[in-house]
């Protein structure tokens, strides 16, 4: 795989992506908040769908959010598979374990270091990852959505997973580290801006990191990453608007861009 860096030659500064992530009918006031905010300085987030978040919300119960979702890509918003259920198994399963130390090892931080048992795709073999695939298509296809992408939840997942999402056509991805096109086999490191707000001492910690890492944003491409959580705690709410406003004007309107 080819990694680029550095800017794009159409700006001064390298471009920053910005995202939504969990978008699901689980969190409709926290999407409709995150939005608004975005759009106070230009931003236009990539829209990361859930299909059946945690398996209690089906996309395809939900018409009218459906109708939003389609509203706000007609007006440019990237639409990007984001896992089928946004869950894990509590227990590693038997196949992974066969894995041995390591493979138990990478679970164990996918799912209790990266996540909450969030990390779907850190989860799950190779046909299980395609069921998982052609479940989630399958919804967004019916729900009228095209599909620009997809990011595996927690950014986290196997390296057999590109080929298969270059195999479908797949020219977006993205993990903590780096942005992908499977298609072209084309990686770009790129630095990831976002909260965790599980528990205070990871909302502070991330607050931290973000803080310190801004500054990077203007030697590298970067991603702001919104979560509906992010909309219930008004540091967070003030933090984003300081990475958006710090970074206005510089919005990529496509992940891809660069690539």
């Amino acid at each position: 795989m080819t990694t680029t860096h550095g800017p794009s030659a159409k700006t001064s500064l390298p471009s920053v992506h910005v995202s939504l992530h969990d978008v699901s009918p689980a969190f409709e006031d926290e999407i409709d908040s995150a939005l608004a905010l975005a759009a106070e300085f230009g931003a236009r987030p990539a829209l990361l769908v859930v299909p059946n978040f945690h398996g209690e919300w089906p996309l395809l119960d939900h018409p009218s959010f459906i109708r939003r979702l389609r509203e706000l890509a007609a007006a440019g918003h990237e639409i990007y598979l984001h896992g089928l259920v946004h869950q894990s198994r509590r227990k590693i399963s038997p196949a992974l374990a066969s894995g041995g130390i390591s493979a138990r090892l990478s679970w164990y931080f996918a799912q209790r270091g990266a996540s909450n048992h969030e990390a779907e795709f850190s989860d799950l073999t190779p046909e299980e990852a395609a069921e998982r695939l052609d479940e989630g298509e399958r919804i967004l296809d019916a729900a009228g959505l095209a599909r620009s992408g997809f990011v595996p939840p927690a950014w986290s997942m196997p390296r057999w997973l590109l080929p298969m999402l270059a195999a479908r056509g797949y020219r977006f991805c993205e993990d903590h580290t780096h942005v992908y096109d499977p298609v072209a086999d084309r990686a770009r490191c790129s630095t990831v801006l976002n909260y965790a707000t599980r528990t205070p001492a990871r909302l502070l910690s991330t607050v931290a990191y973000c803080r310190a890492a801004l500054p990077l944003a203007r030697f590298a491409p970067a991603r702001i990453a919104i979560h509906p959580g992010d909309m219930r705690f008004m540091l967070v709410r003030r933090e984003l608007e300081h990475l958006l406003r710090t970074c206005r004007g510089r919005f990529a309107a496509r992940g891809g861009v660069g690539l």
